[in-house]
């Protein structure tokens, strides 16, 4: 069976395949938002380390200051998640200077899973699981108890 037509294949139909189609880069534009990414980055981890030399930990001793910087940037990322999606019509870099920048700078995941290594390596296992799960069952818990005050809060000033 052939195709009808077949023997009339125009020059014109390949040659249209073969011009690649421009499409803008996706960086195309992002330079404001990695310069307040960094700016807010590096707000966020001077304000930890900060805490750091406020509160130092002992060597092979708990890290509570790292605990309660990843819980306390947990809760201000939940308050900051319900201002900018209920209540402001925010600018399109608020978002990446406060929630990526500033608290992605004080928060820390590298700490936190250093912290438990040395804990284990101490010869204290027990303190490196119980830094671990208090870790992520309280930072989850600040998220959802700051953002379920914050929409009441809101609910509230608006009765």
């Amino acid at each position: 069976m052939t195709v009808p037509h077949q023997d009339r294949l125009d020059v014109r139909d390949v040659a249209d395949l073969a011009v690649p189609v421009r499409r803008p880069s996706p960086w195309q534009g992002q330079a404001p938002v990695v310069a307040v990414v960094a700016v807010g980055g590096g707000i966020g981890a001077a304000a930890r380390y900060g805490a750091s030399l406020l509160w130092p930990a002992q060597t092979g001793g708990f890290p509570w200051t790292t605990l309660w910087v990843n819980v306390v940037g947990c809760a201000l990322i939940g308050v900051f998640m319900v201002l900018i999606s209920d209540v402001w019509a925010a600018h399109r870099l608020v978002r990446p200077f406060f929630g990526t920048g500033v608290l992605g700078g004080f928060t820390t995941f590298s700490t936190y899973a250093v912290d438990i290594e040395r804990l284990v390596a101490a010869g204290r296992p027990e303190a490196g699981l119980a830094y671990l799960a208090a870790t992520l069952a309280a930072a989850l818990a600040a998220v959802w108890l700051a953002v379920t005050a914050a929409r009441r809060v809101l609910l509230w000033g608006r009765s």
